[in-house]
């Protein structure tokens, strides 16, 4: 047996045991499955992925909503080189090797080079201004992904030089497509009750509903069944109580918010924790108190935004379990906070408000 072929088994072998979303991923745009105001027919990314040049782009959304997936097949589609890097472990002498074999490229054959820069915000200042000037020149065209906002993260001459695509959650809709598309490929039937709590625990998050089913698929199959009930779907989700399934989210998330509202700390805080502890992700809790922090407390203190805000950003750099301390941290204090409804009342009034002019503004002397 050649070289060739044994090398081409091994591919096989590799892909037959890749994880379920990889072996799910889309080979065309026209597979994704939601985004479709970026790749849909007169989607924005569909559009630059047609230029003669691409142009320099920022992924900007959630953990699983397709930034990878989006950036490989607009290169396939191209005849540019496509480098992958991470921001986790790259470094500047890494770009300049990349913008070094970029030059030869376009030079020696007149191949563009396209950079995928994964997790960009986790680069430092020097590190995005060593990308500077490739980006700026069109030596390469970069795509960098991101969770966090670009504006904050991103150094100003590097982002005017990009252009910022939103990726949205993925739908109830989007999220009931992939497991139609998983049911299929694994020879497997999911029951109703199995993908209702699928859609809920996933919260938007592709990647995580098909790591989550491909447990619960295994679960199954070891009892010989080739179909996903609930309780498999709970096992997929991993330790925690059983019994968290989507009706006890809603309630749960509901008492939560509504303790908080009546100022108890602690069973805010018990509320929260039988979360966590059910498999909640801890994002979710994030939102729900960043959405709090506006909704229930706003003007009668501002700061409570900011410790939202920090906590679900913590939650983000840190992870579970340490950010359990950060958002008990909030919790707390949105809990013990003054309350005010202020801020719906000011969107509900402003609905009949006539819009006028702006009053001109005096010219200030010399």
């Amino acid at each position: 047996m050649c070289p060739d072929l044994f090398a081409a088994a091994a591919d096989a072998a590799i892909s037959d045991a890749a994880p379920l979303a990889e072996r799910l991923r889309p080979r065309s745009l026209s597979e994704i499955v939601g985004q479709q105001h970026l790749v849909g027919e007169q989607g924005s990314l569909r559009a630059m992925a047609r230029a003669a040049r691409l142009p320099s782009l920022i992924l900007w959304g959630p953990a699983g909503s397709g930034k990878t997936t989006l950036a490989r097949l607009v290169a396939a589609d191209r005849s540019d080189r496509f480098v992958p890097l991470s921001a986790v472990t790259a470094n500047v002498a890494d770009i300049r090797k990349v913008t070094a074999a970029a030059t030869d490229a376009l030079g020696q054959r007149q191949q563009r080079t396209i950079v995928f820069l994964d997790e960009i915000h986790r680069f430092t200042r020097t590190q995005q201004d060593a990308l500077l000037p490739s980006v700026e020149s069109g030596l390469i065209s970069l795509i960098g992904a991101t969770t966090e906002s670009p504006w904050a993260t991103i150094v100003g001459p590097l982002l005017s030089r990009c252009t910022v695509l939103r990726l949205e959650p993925l739908s109830a809709d989007d999220l009931g497509v992939l497991m139609e598309r998983a049911a299929m490929l694994a020879g497997v039937e999911i029951s109703d009750e199995a993908i209702r709590l699928l859609r809920t625990t996933s919260d938007g998050d592709g990647r995580k509903l098909l790591t989550t089913l491909e447990v619960a698929i295994a679960i199954g199959e070891s009892r010989g069944d080739d179909r996903v009930s609930l309780d498999d779907a709970r096992g997929g989700l991993g330790a925690g109580d059983l019994r968290y399934g989507t009706g006890a989210h809603y309630d749960s998330a509901s008492a939560f918010i509504k303790w908080m509202r009546h100022s108890d700390p602690m069973q805010a805080l018990a509320w929260m924790n039988h979360m966590l502890d059910g498999g909640e992700d801890p994002r979710f809790v994030a939102r729900r108190m960043v959405i709090f922090a506006s909704e229930d407390i706003g003007h009668a203190d501002p700061r409570a935004l900011l410790v939202a805000d920090a906590a679900a950003r913590a939650v983000e750099s840190v992870g579970m379990p340490e950010a359990r301390y950060n958002l008990a941290h909030a919790a707390g204090y949105l809990a013990r906070a003054a309350k005010s409804r202020g801020v719906v009342d000011d969107i509900a009034a402003s609905g009949d408000v006539e819009r006028r002019p702006p009053p001109e503004m005096e010219e200030s002397g010399p």
